[in-house]
């Protein structure tokens, strides 16, 4: 099996160059077992620790901005903790 990361090969430079990216594709394409791939061989190199976000948790707040915000943060808090 191929590694994940391998169809986004220009991640690496735009990483080191601290640049924004997204990952847009259909559903089910293999776009959370990329960036999940890419966050460990990233922390596996030493250089930086990376943290995945999900904001699906805040799909339960659909008319209460603040409170989307806050799970959305609490999520990743907890997460980072881990």
């Amino acid at each position: 099996m191929l590694s994940p990361t391998v169809r986004l090969p220009s991640l690496e430079r735009l990483i080191r160059q601290r640049s924004y990216f997204v990952i847009h594709a259909p559903r089910q394409t293999g776009k959370t077992t990329a960036i999940l791939a890419l966050a460990e061989q990233i922390t596996r190199m030493g250089e930086y620790c990376a943290a995945t976000l999900s904001v699906e948790v805040g799909n339960a707040f659909k008319d209460d901005i603040g409170g989307a915000e806050s799970a959305i943060l609490a999520t990743w808090r907890d997460k980072i903790v881990d």
